[in-house]
C-alpha cells in the first residue's frame, strides 16, 4: 500500500525513527475526471436535444443544472481530499501534523514510551483508531478503509515497540 507506511528520510540516524503520511484515497484521477465529465455533457446535451426536439425545450437548462452539479460535487470532493495527517517518532516525541482541507494545520506531541494505539471496533459503524496517552486521546486516520486502519495500526504499535526497546 503505498498510502500507508514509513517514509524515508534522509537525515535518518536512528534506525527505529518512525513515519507516515495518511491521505485520503481519491480513485478518480484529473484526466479520468475530464473524461467523465465530458461524457455526462455529451448524454446530457443529447438527451435535452431529443427533448427540444419534441417541443418541452425547458427540459435542456436541466440537463445542465444536472452536469454542473455533478461539477461542483466532484471538485468539492478533491478539494477534501487535500487533507491528509502526517505521524512521526523521532528522539522522545511522537508527533501528529493533521493539515485540514483549507491548509489549516495543528500539531499534536505525544511522548512515544506512554503512547496506545487504540483500534476500537463498533457493531454497525466504523472502527476508530485512536493515540492515547496520560487521559489525553486523538483520533487518527479517519477516512481510511477499514483494512488500511488496521494495517497502519499494526505498523505503528511495531513502531512504537521498537522505539521502546
Amino acid at each position: 500500500m503505498d498510502r500507508i507506511g514509513p517514509v524515508p528520510q534522509e537525515s535518518e540516524q536512528v534506525s527505529n525513527d518512525f513515519s507516515a503520511v495518511l491521505t485520503p484515497h481519491r480513485s478518480l484521477s484529473p484526466r479520468g475526471f475530464l473524461i467523465l465529465m465530458s461524457i455526462i455533457s455529451i448524454v446530457s446535451f443529447a438527451a435535452g436535444m431529443v427533448f427540444v426536439m419534441a417541443g418541452a425545450w425547458p427540459v435542456l437548462g436541466f440537463f445542465g443544472l444536472d452536469v454542473l452539479l455533478i461539477y461542483f460535487a466532484f471538485k468539492l470532493n478533491y478539494h477534501a481530499g487535500r487533507a491528509y495527517e502526517t505521524i512521526s517518532i523521532s528522539g522522545s516525541t511522537l508527533t501528529v501534523t493533521k493539515v485540514l482541507a483549507s491548509g489549516r494545520t495543528r500539531q499534536f506531541t505525544f511522548n512515544p514510551y506512554w503512547a496506545r494505539v487504540d483500534l476500537r471496533s463498533q457493531p454497525g459503524r466504523a472502527s476508530v483508531l485512536r493515540l492515547t496517552s496520560h487521559g489525553r486521546s486523538l483520533i487518527v486516520g479517519s477516512f481510511l478503509s477499514e483494512d488500511e486502519r488496521l494495517e497502519f495500526a499494526t505498523a505503528l504499535r511495531e513502531a512504537l515497540a521498537s522505539h521502546k526497546s
